[in-house]
């Protein structure tokens, strides 16, 4: 081959190389992965699961089949909700296979720790009335009505009024996130609450060598997250997360070491702590969660003190969502009963703890409107005159109702050989959410 041939077929086999090149291109690009096209107005915006090919909606959000489907199309296409959890729904053609797959479904080779329904009361103590839970407040008698509120604030000026102290503590370790400016409002609250949880562990000198942190009701566990990175300091210490649920988008899996986290898939009415054999490793054991809803509260402190090896020394709980709190699990009943309060007083007040949250009863809109005065003073006036008590009182009860419930709670641990007390641990500004359960196992002597 002649020098002068060469460039020739070098310029040929470059613009023949460079005619391919965008066909390559082209097939490895990954097609644009098509979503459900339900709204969830809920959340104001569609669902983000993607749909099989040439569907438009997510199994869960497919419509269901028009009268004038035939019959063939209708047994294949119809969902119905599942017979082990109603949360969700399978296809009816497929029923007989998902029962064999279901997660609800019951197995014979649960774990040590899972026992079913050992932290969810005793229906012993007095017949538990189902009925109760259909009460209206505004259907109740003045009377009635009027003498609950009396009772909640006799009890809240003796027991809890002026005694709950401000924690003002903040974990170094957040600051950066914390800096971040694509932050939004929502997210930056969370962070804020978590840097202050981080920051009481902190003081309480709980962040230590060999101690496993189980964070109850753990969900995406992001406090989890935070608490891992700064046990990569210490030696032998973990965090152990337990929820019921399988959530996606999970903070603790980007813990790249993994012996510093452990997830347990279980409800904590079945969790027996004292059954998890990996927490006799160490040496102290901290009860951990960040707003726990309701009855889980109590799930939770009757999980730990019914635990024949008393190895939790120290419980740190934020508290939320009183109005999910039942009479069955709830650990308190005995101060409420010293006090003749009674199951049906108990289901009211409840109910009205969400007044210090919603107290006007109104949509989150009008809500707003409000708070930021665009109603006008007639549309004002009207609000407060459809309720028995105004507005601002409403707020005040509320509040009154969730610290006593979780006052009960204080009586509870202290008969079981802990200090306990209630923190106001970030500003309301932060969150309305603001108390923190803390309490200390006594060291016998």
């Amino acid at each position: 081959m002649s020098d002068e041939e060469q460039p020739a077929k070098k310029s040929k086999m470059t613009t023949k190389s460079s005619a391919i090149a965008p066909q390559q291109e082209e097939a490895t690009a990954s097609p644009a992965i098509k979503t459900c096209a339900h709204f969830v107005k809920r959340k104001k915006r569609f669902c983000k699961m993607s749909v099989a090919k040439g569907k438009e909606y997510c199994g869960e959000h497919e419509p269901a089949v028009t009268a004038d489907a035939n019959e063939e199309s209708a047994v294949f296409s119809d969902r119905i909700p599942c017979p082990l959890d109603g949360k969700h729904t399978i296809y009816k053609k497929n029923l007989r296979k998902h029962l064999k797959i279901c997660n609800a479904r019951h197995t014979n080779d649960q774990p040590q720790y899972i026992q079913k329904n050992i932290n969810a009361g005793s229906d012993n103590e007095e017949r538990i009335q189902e009925d109760l839970k259909n009460i209206k407040l505004n259907e109740l008698e003045d009377e009635e009505f009027f003498g609950v509120i009396d009772k909640v604030k006799k009890l809240y000026q003796k027991y809890v009024e002026n005694k709950i102290a401000k924690l003002e503590c903040h974990h170094k370790c957040m600051d950066e996130e914390l800096a971040k400016e694509e932050y939004g409002k929502e997210s930056l609250k969370h962070l804020v609450q978590a840097a202050a949880l981080l920051g009481i562990l902190e003081k309480e000198q709980k962040i230590e060598n060999s101690t496993s942190f189980v964070e109850y009701g753990a969900g995406k566990g992001q406090l989890a997250f935070y608490l891992a990175k700064l046990l990569e300091s210490k030696q032998n210490s973990q965090v152990v997360l337990v929820d019921r649920m399988s959530l996606r988008h999970k903070k603790d899996n980007k813990i790249e070491d993994r012996s510093l986290v452990q997830r347990i898939r279980a409800d904590i009415a079945d969790f027996c702590i004292d059954k998890l054999n990996t927490l006799k490793n160490y040496q102290h054991c901290v009860a951990v969660s960040k707003h726990l809803c309701g009855g889980a509260t109590d799930l939770t402190l009757r999980c730990i003190t019914q635990a024949k090896e008393k190895f939790t020394d120290f419980i740190m709980i934020a508290l939320c969502c009183h109005h999910r709190c039942d009479w069955r699990s709830f650990v308190g009943k005995e101060f409420f009963k010293e006090h003749q309060i009674s199951q049906r007083e108990f289901v009211i007040i409840t109910k009205m703890v969400s007044w210090a949250i919603c107290g006007t009863g109104m949509s989150r809109e009008r809500r707003k409107a409000l708070e930021n005065q665009e109603l006008t003073p007639q549309e004002i006036a009207e609000i407060n005159a459809n309720q028995r008590v105004s507005l601002a009182e409403r707020e005040t009860i509320g509040f009154m109702c969730k610290r006593l419930l979780d006052y009960a709670r204080l009586g509870y641990l202290r008969q079981h050989d802990y200090e306990a007390d209630l923190h106001y641990y970030v500003t309301r500004e932060v969150t309305l959410e603001n108390v923190v359960l803390l309490a200390r196992r006594k060291v016998k002597s």
